[in-house]
C-alpha cells in the first residue's frame, strides 16, 4: 500500500475536469501532527489548522454545496486535506523548511492545549521564540513539490 499521496501536473490548470478521470492538484494541503497525540487532540488541531489556510488562501475553497432540494451548505477545500504524523523533530525540521519556503503555514503548540479562546492562543504562541515554539500541528499549502520537502521524514497517519 502506497503511504504517499503524489499528484501529477495537468498543464497550466489547477485540476482536469472529473470527465477526464481523477482530479490532479498542482498544489497540496497537508496536515502534520506530533506521533504521541491523543485521538482527541488530532482531531482538534487537524480542525484548528486547516482553518487558517482557508481564510488566507482563499484559492484553496470551492463553490458552495446544494442538495436536490436546493438547500443550500458552505463551501468546503476543494481539493484533499492530507494528514502526516512524525516525531517532534519531524515537526521542527518541517516548521523550518516551511518557513524557509514562505510557504502558507498555520502552527498550533502544546501550549493552545490550555487556553480556550483565539485571543489567548495567540498570546500564547507569541510568548515564544520561533525555534522553541513546542509545536503539535502543523498545516502548509503551496506547489505539491514544495510540500512534499517540506513534509520529507513524515508518514501519512494512519
Amino acid at each position: 500500500m502506497q503511504r504517499t499521496y503524489k499528484t501529477g501536473p495537468y498543464g497550466d490548470r489547477q485540476s482536469r475536469p472529473m470527465s477526464d478521470g481523477p482530479i490532479r492538484f498542482d498544489t497540496k494541503i497537508a496536515v502534520l501532527l506530533r506521533e504521541d497525540l491523543e485521538v482527541w487532540q488530532r482531531l482538534n488541531v487537524t480542525a484548528f489548522l486547516v482553518s487558517g489556510l482557508g481564510t488566507t488562501a482563499t484559492e484553496v475553497i470551492g463553490e458552495p454545496y446544494e442538495d436536490a432540494d436546493e438547500v443550500p451548505y458552505l463551501p468546503m477545500f476543494r481539493q484533499p486535506v492530507l494528514v502526516f504524523e512524525g516525531t517532534k523533530e519531524t515537526l521542527a525540521a518541517a516548521h523550518a523548511r516551511a518557513l524557509a519556503r514562505a510557504l502558507p503555514r498555520a502552527v498550533f503548540t502544546a501550549d493552545l492545549f490550555s487556553t480556550g479562546n483565539d485571543r489567548d492562543n495567540r498570546a500564547a504562541v507569541r510568548a515564544v521564540p520561533t525555534a522553541q515554539l513546542d509545536l503539535v500541528g502543523l498545516a502548509v499549502y503551496g506547489p505539491r513539490g514544495g510540500v512534499d520537502k517540506v513534509l520529507k521524514g513524515a508518514r501519512m497517519h494512519p
